[in-house]
């Protein structure tokens, strides 16, 4: 029998074997690379030091950059009260400080949580699904939201983020090089420069479609999690059902902030989410009708 301990659990175990996972792949690429070009383990080394100082600059100016891309304002307890009522709630039940409080200008129902940690968070909803949801409904999605600060979400899929960001980089590094380098230069391994330019080719493209993994993971995660905060998994069931029945579109969603939101903010001209195989292996978030289905089984 599916329940709500047994689904986030289930879930993260996939993730953290996902992530583990993608480390490897990264320090593998890195390391056919560097032997291509002659530098060895020192080369991965270097790569990794410079992840981990782009990881450091993203974990503190994360929230900051996400708030201005989005247009996000501060909201008052007195303008937004049913709001503050849920965040406080969900805050609450979920053991963890009162995350600041943003509204986003847009028509389009929508929420996303952010920050590098609980005591650092912040939850943002858009007037559309204020308008939209009944009290029940939207504490089902802050629930949601609060799950993702509880399980450090933000911060996991930051840091796959700069993963994948530092695979590109690398993989355009070896590429360049290639047009710089003779023939016969000794040091290169014939075997490990394939290997170096079939990884540099498609790393980048298998590292994205990891990222889109871990983070369609940790919306059916913070789907449980939130359902076990709220202790009713049909409230958020139904807030799902209104997100994606909705035809209006985001003003201000952008790839890089898409995987933030409850539901992928790019919609078709119907105002539902496409759902082809294809199109499903490069979303940020997994089938809304699979989300719904798993939900009501709980």
């Amino acid at each position: 029998m599916t329940t709500i301990y047994s689904v986030a659990s289930s879930n993260k175990r996939k993730t953290l074997l996902i992530l583990f996972f993608f480390v490897i792949f990264v320090i593998t690429v890195s390391y056919f690379i560097g032997k291509a070009l002659g530098y060895g383990l020192a080369f991965v080394g270097v790569w990794i030091i410079i992840s981990g100082i782009m990881s450091f600059v993203s974990y503190y100016k994360s929230d900051s950059i996400v708030l201005a891309a989005t247009g996000a304002k501060p909201a008052t307890k007195e303008a937004y009260p049913h709001l503050y009522k849920a965040v406080e709630n969900m805050a609450m039940a979920a053991g963890l400080p009162m995350p600041r409080v943003y509204v986003m200008n847009d028509p389009a129902p929508n929420a996303f949580a952010t920050g590098r940690d609980p005591k650092h968070a912040v939850v943002c909803a858009t007037t559309g699904i204020l308008e939209r949801l009944k009290d029940i409904e939207l504490e089902g999605v802050i629930g949601h939201e609060m799950s993702h600060v509880k399980n450090y979400d933000t911060r996991l899929i930051g840091v796959v983020t700069i993963l994948v960001g530092i695979l590109t980089v690398l993989s355009n590094f070896f590429l360049q090089s290639m047009w710089f380098r003779g023939r016969d230069d000794e040091r290169n391994n014939q075997i490990f420069q394939i290997l170096a330019l079939v990884a540099a080719i498609l790393a980048p493209i298998a590292a994205t479609l990891l990222q889109l993994a871990i983070s369609r993971k940790r919306e059916f995660l913070a789907d449980a999690d939130g359902a076990l905060l709220t202790r009713y998994p049909d409230g958020l069931a139904s807030a799902l059902e209104k997100i994606s029945q909705d035809p209006h579109i985001m003003k201000k969603a952008s790839v890089s902030t898409a995987h933030l939101f409850i539901e992928n903010p790019f919609k078709t001209d119907s105002g539902k989410t496409t759902s082809s195989w294809v199109v499903n292996l490069f979303s940020t978030h997994p089938p809304i009708e699979e989300r719904i289905k798993i939900l009501r089984s709980m």
